[in-house]
């Protein structure tokens, strides 16, 4: 068994160490080494939700007590995964209700890997267990959920960290720093970000049997319970609306908060989205697969563009934001990025960053996303730092919610036909009382949509 114990030198020559150090300062270090380690529990433990703990586990000597899925066989296999790779070699206990998990209150920090209709309550529900969360993003599926998630981070007081980790990818801070902080651009006016990945999941799979293993209810949760057509892990789920917001909740809005943290941009003024189903009519999906928005600010708009069919615009690019700027240009996604000067000035290349020699244990790992796990280990890094300093992350709740609810108010603004001005302050649509009506989704008895104003 690989020995994940993490070692001080090691860790100095990662690749990654230097932006992880600068941004963590003196503490970062010794957050490695307390003396008691963090006890840590996982909500969902399908692909990603194993993923980040995994990566969690390599940078901190955590101690994983508890899991929670209400698949047993998929529950079974990552507790026995999670003994070989902790350092106590011990196996996590298991639940099938997350809230019988949380009443336990021995975790000091929550990690959700569920579903979007899922990330709400239990992470209002961890908060309230005085857990800091980890929470995957998009963070909520309606907006008023969002509110609430933000309210519940501030009256608990707790770190709560969403899992928009290009904020924390290398070669996206070095292009933050050196081509837009540095004025290379000179003044970005106008955005472009987009997704051409032929990722949405479509069929007609019959109506079959819940099998003993799957606790079908307990997973659809507060959600609309759909016919039962297979288990819904792995993509199937995002294809349904009851549980997501397609493909603009999944993908835009990495693209847009990325965006908004390089530009340091709040909430956009107004949001307008027009799309639909096009071309790929012939399964059960009822997400769009193609789709434009606009999201504008004060002399500045950000278009998305997500088809799920066709050829990408540019190959090297088909997931990416690309920034222009009166000086020059620059593309950036999770694998590189280029600036492109205007004139005869110097182009400039970034790759992304792979750590496989330092972390070799990542090239056996079963599914695992291996130009985001550098990333992800310095979003955790920047995590236990804000626990450690009583500080907000990188990627904190409140950024979190602006960038899921702008993606979210796409949708309702695609569903409406018209734009849409959302005011935070009084959790409205300015002058559209039918739109303000759908900031909050009806929740399936005997779930009850939490309150922002009572969490």
């Amino acid at each position: 068994m690989f020995d994940f114990r993490i070692n001080r030198r090691q860790f100095l020559k990662t690749s990654s160490a230097s932006l992880a150090l600068a941004s963590l300062g003196p503490a970062g270090l010794d957050m490695l080494y307390r003396k008691d380690p963090l006890r840590v529990g996982l909500i969902g433990t399908g692909w990603y939700g194993k993923s980040d703990l995994f990566r969690l586990i390599q940078v901190a000597p955590v101690n994983v007590v508890s899991l929670c899925d209400p698949d047993q066989h998929m529950l079974s296999e990552a507790a026995t995964l999670v003994s070989r790779r902790q350092k106590s070699g011990k196996k996590p206990r298991t639940y099938g209700d997350y809230r019988k998990m949380l009443a336990e209150k021995d975790l000091d920090i929550v990690l959700i890997g569920t579903p979007d209709h899922w990330h709400a309550l239990q992470t209002i529900d961890a908060l309230k267990a005085g857990a800091h969360v980890y929470v995957q993003k998009p963070i909520s599926v309606d907006v008023l959920e969002g509110e609430a998630m933000l309210a519940a981070a501030r009256k608990y007081d707790r770190v709560v960290q969403v899992g928009t980790q290009r904020k924390s990818t290398p070669h996206l801070i070095d292009a933050k720093k050196n081509i837009i902080d540095a004025g290379l651009l000179g003044k970005v006016r106008h955005v472009e970000m987009c997704c051409y990945f032929h990722m949405r999941a479509n069929g007609n799979p019959p109506v079959e049997p819940v099998p003993s293993f799957f606790d079908y209810d307990m997973w659809t949760g507060p959600a609309p319970l759909r016919p039962y057509d297979g288990l819904p892990h792995k993509r199937w789920w995002r294809t349904f609306m009851e549980y997501g917001n397609g493909i603009m909740g999944d993908m835009c809005i990495h693209m847009f908060d990325t965006v908004r943290w390089m530009l340091n941009l709040g909430w956009p003024k107004q949001v307008t989205s027009t799309g639909g189903i096009y071309v790929q009519t012939e399964g059960k999906s009822n997400i769009p697969d193609t789709q434009s928005a606009l999201f504008e600010y004060d002399d500045l708009t950000c278009v998305w563009q997500h088809r799920s069919w066709g050829t990408p615009a540019n190959p090297e690019y088909p997931w990416s934001l690309t920034l222009y700027g009166d000086k020059g240009t620059l593309w950036a996604s999770t694998m590189q990025y280029d600036f492109i000067p205007e004139g005869d000035g110097k182009k400039i290349h970034k790759d992304v960053v792979y750590e496989k020699e330092k972390y070799p244990e990542d090239l056996t790992e079963k599914d695992i996303e291996l130009n985001a796990a550098p990333a992800t280990r310095l979003h955790m890094l920047d995590f236990l730092a804000a626990i450690d300093k009583h500080s907000r992350p990188v990627a904190d709740i409140e950024d979190g919610h602006i960038s899921t609810a702008s993606c979210i108010l796409a949708n309702l603004s695609r569903q409406l036909g018209r734009p849409l001005r959302y005011d935070h302050a009084t959790r409205t649509v300015v002058n559209d009382p039918a739109a303000t009506k759908l900031l909050q989704r009806p929740y399936r008895e005997p779930w009850i949509h939490p309150d922002p104003t009572q969490v």
